[in-house]
Parts: C-alpha cells; sequence; structure tokens
C-alpha cells in the first residue's frame, strides 16, 4: 500500500482543521465561563449583624464564666443549707447563661451553614461545566491522534496551512491541561468546603444537644432548690433529714448492681463508675458514654444469648442456655487462633469460657462486657496493659476494669474523645456497625446509647457529685 493510497483529501483535513480550531474556541470560551477564583455567596446576615451577634456571643460566655466562678466558690464552702441553695442558684444561673449562649453560637453558624452550602453548589457547577468540556476536548484529541504527521503536511497545499494545524492541534492539548487543572483545584476546594459545612453542622447539632441537655438540668436544680427553700423557712434542723436522704440515695447508687454482657458477673455501679472514671482521665472518653455503650451491650447480650466454643476447627458450639448445638459460634480461621492463645495465658479452659452466641449475620465469638472477638482484643491488649500499668500481664477481656479501658481506647479511637454529642454518636455507630457515618441501620443503636448517656449521667452520675 502507498502513501498515496492512504492520503486524505485536503478538503477533509482542511474540514478537520476548521473542527479544531472550533473546540479550541470552546475551550477558550468554556474557561471563562468556568471561573478559577473561589465564589464567594452572599451572607444571610450583614457584616454589621456578624460583629454585633459575635460581640453579644463574647459577653455572654464571659458571664457564664463568672457564674462558674461563683458556682465554684459555692461548692466550697462547708455543707449547710444556705451553701446548697447558693451552689443551685448558681448552677441554674450558669445553666440559662449556657443556653443563651448555645442560641446564639447556633444563629451565627446557620448563616456560615448557608454561606458554606451555597459555596459548595457553585463550585460543583463549575465542575460540572470543567467536565462538559473535558469530555469534549477528549473526544477531540482522539480525533487528533486519528492522523499521522505525513497525512496532515501532506494535505495541505501551503506551508502556513500546516502550520495552522499545528496550532489548532496545540490550542485543544492546552485546553485538555488547563482544564484538567481547574477541576482538581475545584474538586479540592469542594472538599475543603464539604468538610467545613459538616464541621459547622455537627458544631450545631451539638449545641442544640447541650440545650436541651441543659434545659433538663435546670427543672431538676429548680425542684431541688424549691426542696430546700421550704426547709429553709421551717429551721435549720431539718437539713440534717435532708443530707441524710441524699446520702442514702448515693449509697443506692452506689451499690445499684450494673449489669455486664458476655457472661460477666455484674458489679456495683460505684465500681463500674470509678473504672470509667480512671479509663476516661486516661483517654478523654466521658465515663456515661463509656457506661452507656456498655449498658447497651448487656441489654444485646440478653437477646443473643451465651455460648461455648466446641470445636475449635469449625468454630460450631453449644448454647450455653439451652445446651443445644450452635453454628458459627467462632471463626476457625480469624477468631479460634487468638482466643485459644488468650485463654491459655489467661489460664481459662477455652471450651467453658462463655462468649456471645451468634445473631442473625455473621459470627459470635464476642467476648467480656465490651464485647471485643478475639483477633480486635488482640491488636488492643498491649495497649490496655500499658493504661492499666499491669506490665507484660494479660489484659483479661473478662475482667470489667480491664475491659472498660478496653472500650475507652476504643471508642477514644473512633473519634469519642472530643466529648460532643455528635462525635459520641458517630462513635457509637462506627462500633455498631463498623462504617464512617451513621445509617439507617446503626443510627438506632447511636440513638439508644445517646439516651442512655443522657440517664447514666443525670440520675446516677449528677446525685454522687
Amino acid at each position: 500500500m502507498t502513501l498515496k493510497q492512504v492520503k486524505p483529501t485536503f478538503s477533509g483535513v482542511a474540514a478537520f482543521s476548521a473542527h479544531v480550531i472550533v473546540v479550541a474556541s470552546l475551550a477558550f470560551f468554556t474557561a471563562i465561563l468556568v471561573p478559577r477564583a473561589p465564589i464567594h455567596a452572599q451572607t444571610n446576615l450583614s457584616a454589621a449583624q456578624q460583629a454585633a451577634l459575635q460581640q453579644e456571643l463574647q459577653q455572654v460566655e464571659a458571664e457564664e464564666q463568672q457564674a462558674n466562678n461563683q458556682l465554684a466558690a459555692a461548692q466550697n464552702q462547708s455543707a449547710s443549707l444556705s451553701r446548697d441553695i447558693a451552689v443551685l442558684d448558681a448552677k441554674i444561673k450558669a445553666a440559662q447563661l449556657d443556653i443563651k449562649a448555645k442560641n446564639l453560637l447556633i444563629q451565627t453558624l446557620g448563616s456560615d451553614i448557608s454561606n458554606k452550602q451555597s459555596h459548595i453548589n457553585d463550585l460543583e457547577g463549575q465542575i460540572s461545566k470543567g467536565k462538559d468540556t473535558l469530555a469534549t476536548l477528549l473526544r477531540k484529541t482522539n480525533e487528533t491522534d486519528a492522523y499521522s504527521l505525513p497525512e496532515v503536511i501532506l494535505s495541505q497545499t501551503s506551508v502556513s496551512g500546516f502550520f495552522t494545524d499545528l496550532d489548532s492541534f496545540q490550542s485543544v492539548e492546552d485546553g485538555l491541561k488547563s482544564t484538567f487543572e481547574m477541576l482538581r483545584t475545584d474538586e479540592a476546594s469542594t472538599s475543603a468546603e464539604k468538610d467545613a459545612l459538616t464541621a459547622r453542622q455537627n458544631a450545631e447539632q451539638d449545641a442544640r444537644h447541650a440545650i436541651q441537655v441543659e434545659q433538663a438540668n435546670i427543672q431538676a436544680d429548680e425542684a431541688q432548690q424549691k426542696k430546700l427553700l421550704t426547709v429553709s423557712k421551717g429551721n435549720e434542723a431539718e437539713y440534717s433529714a435532708v443530707l441524710t436522704q441524699k446520702t442514702q440515695q448515693e449509697e443506692k447508687i452506689r451499690a445499684a448492681l450494673f449489669a455486664l454482657a458476655g457472661g460477666s458477673s455484674p458489679i456495683q455501679f460505684g465500681d463500674a463508675l470509678t473504672y470509667a472514671q480512671a479509663a476516661s482521665a486516661k483517654t478523654g472518653v466521658d465515663p456515661a458514654f463509656l457506661l452507656a455503650i456498655l449498658t447497651q451491650e448487656s441489654n444485646l447480650g440478653k437477646n443473643v444469648g451465651n455460648c461455648y466454643l466446641g470445636n475449635t476447627s469449625t468454630g460450631d458450639g453449644i448454647n450455653v442456655k439451652t445446651g443445644s448445638f450452635t453454628a458459627k459460634v467462632m471463626s476457625p480461621t480469624r477468631d479460634v487462633p487468638p482466643f485459644l492463645t488468650l485463654t491459655q495465658a489467661l489460664g481459662r479452659d477455652p471450651k467453658q469460657t462463655v462468649v456471645s452466641c451468634p445473631q442473625s449475620v455473621g459470627w459470635g465469638g464476642a467476648m467480656g462486657p465490651s464485647q471485643f472477638i478475639a483477633s480486635t482484643w488482640v491488636l488492643i491488649e498491649d495497649r490496655v496493659a500499658s493504661m492499666l500499668g499491669i506490665g507484660s500481664a494479660t489484659p483479661d477481656p473478662w475482667n470489667p476494669k480491664h475491659a472498660i479501658m478496653a472500650e475507652a481506647l476504643f471508642m477514644s479511637d473512633l473519634g469519642a474523645s472530643s466529648g460532643s454529642y455528635t462525635s459520641e454518636m458517630t462513635a457509637a455507630c462506627k462500633y455498631f456497625g463498623g462504617g464512617t457515618k451513621c445509617t439507617s441501620v446503626t443510627r438506632p443503636y447511636g440513638n439508644s446509647v445517646m439516651a442512655l448517656a443522657d440517664s447514666i449521667q443525670r440520675n446516677q452520675i449528677d446525685p454522687l457529685q
């Protein structure tokens, strides 16, 4: 086959050159339509309004700090009827100021959230236009690749025509490169804006939850204050009866049995709280949240029963409660080997050590109050030993103190150490479902944990403080 036989006609290449010039022009005009500079959304609040809100917020926060200082001073006084009334008065005032500050914060966050969402919409519009441009340029680049350089040269009647085509080809390549760069920049900006939006939405949700908690606290404190004021109208001697009643309530709370999952015997709530507070001091995870997770796991443990591992090759076993055969008690490849190593180190009989039974999906084999599977426990046990200060000894997942420390470390790894409502909620969802956020499947678990945490804090921990 000769070159002449494959040579395109001049009219065909000329038409192609015209197409290239049109595409290059399209790239130029599209680049104008897709601005490089960030787009700033219009704010819902004027600069003056924003400044006024910020100033008011700072003033309220200063008043709140002063109220907290007064509360601390009142709490340091010796026990007396007037002292307790003063403490409650200071707590109520501090809570009211905190609610006011949170409402102001929500106002500023609401405006910022609207701005962020508008900016994200603009950026996503830019990206959509950029992708359209990119698709057109890629198609035309493929068309240029279909012609060889000799073909283009031989199709031209003049040298100037040849260089015109070369310029057209280069315009397509330059437009392609420019569009790629703009898309990378816009997508990076969009990702950053979405992260910022999520942070602000979480902060708003945290503030709303804090307001609900403070409102409930105020109601409880006002009821207690009313009771003490009634006593003060009688005589100070009645105060001793109030103190006695309070002491009895504290003793009852501490002595109450705290249920544990995984076949572990219940412990006194006071001991569970002590372990949770020690773990919190090491990890930053809230004690009430830790105890709520353990409570939720205990409730689940009652539903799934308890099992023994029977066959180390298959992972099958028996249900302790019914004595019946139970399949899939423990994964034979993932969990049985570390489970055997762990029970040997602890001096336990692996076939007489209670683990969780399987649920409707997956394997069982979760151990102790915190319900760790063996393959996960071995990943965290060295850190648990270090936090507990037990040296080279093997941490025991059936020991409540060890289990609670492990739970705190794990929840800290999942982001719960910040102590905010959204971070704890997300950590609970991750713990239950292993995902990166709450879903329709994991959210009910998270909601239950957060409700338990509020209840434990208000009804059990606060009265002891």
